[in-house]
């Protein structure tokens, strides 16, 4: 494969779609071969089971689980994420064997963090990190992002824009849950080297073109 993926990553109301959107208009204003794809993908049969069964999205259907998403175990939440990106990479493989730049609005990252911080030991929770980290990548063979780009929403201004929110599914519902996987995000960012973007500044929420310009300058500077 001669493209390559950037993932769009980001706590809860940090702009993934908005960013990872833009940045697929400014890359091909650049003139690079672009497309974007977000995941998961509700419009395909694992990504109406993810949003509906699991999630309990009620735009797709209420949903299976009693206990709610935020308490099935990460094991079993992991394998209805992984499948989705499984079943649908014959839509991105094409692209990235053509040299297009694949800009992903979440991945394997998202399980990593959302998952992960269900564990609260933190031996543990490295451990199913290797867990996800394996059968995503090893057993799956999903490719591997070229970069991950980590929008960091604080939790607090978090639940402010969640205020204007229509629709919730069950991990939006859990405040416990976004606040734990706030935790897990800034964790996986040390310990995976991801680019860090601060969508806070001096207490006030960033414009959405100059995040979007700190991502392309970062991009620009790792194609030197």
């Amino acid at each position: 494969m001669c493209g390559k993926i950037i993932v769009i990553e980001g706590t809860d109301c940090s702009g993934k779609q908005t960013q990872s959107t833009l940045l697929e208009e400014k890359l091909k204003e650049k003139g690079k071969k672009c497309i974007r794809f977000g995941f998961p993908m509700y419009d395909t049969p694992t990504g109406k089971i993810v949003g509906g069964p699991y999630l309990g999205n009620p735009l797709i259907s209420p949903g299976f689980f009693p206990e709610g998403a935020d308490k099935v175990d990460p094991h079993i939440a992991c394998l209805y994420y992984a499948a989705d990106r499984k079943y649908n990479m014959n839509r991105i493989l094409p692209y990235l064997n053509e040299g297009y730049y694949v800009i992903l609005d979440r991945y394997t990252t998202s399980n990593l963090a959302h998952q992960g911080s269900k564990i609260h030991d933190r031996e543990e929770r490295f451990l199913m990190y290797q867990w996800i980290d394996k059968l995503e990548y090893w057993l799956l063979q999903l490719p591997k992002p070229d970069q991950t780009i980590f929008l960091h929403m604080p939790y607090q201004y978090s639940l402010e824009l969640k205020k204007n929110r229509e629709v919730l599914d069950e991990h939006e519902k859990s405040s416990e849950h976004l606040k734990n996987a706030e935790e897990s995000y800034i964790e996986l960012s040390e310990l995976y080297n991801w680019k860090r973007i601060e969508c806070v500044r001096d207490g006030k929420i960033r414009d959405v073109e100059d995040i979007n310009q700190e991502i392309l300058d970062y991009l620009e500077i790792c194609d030197e």
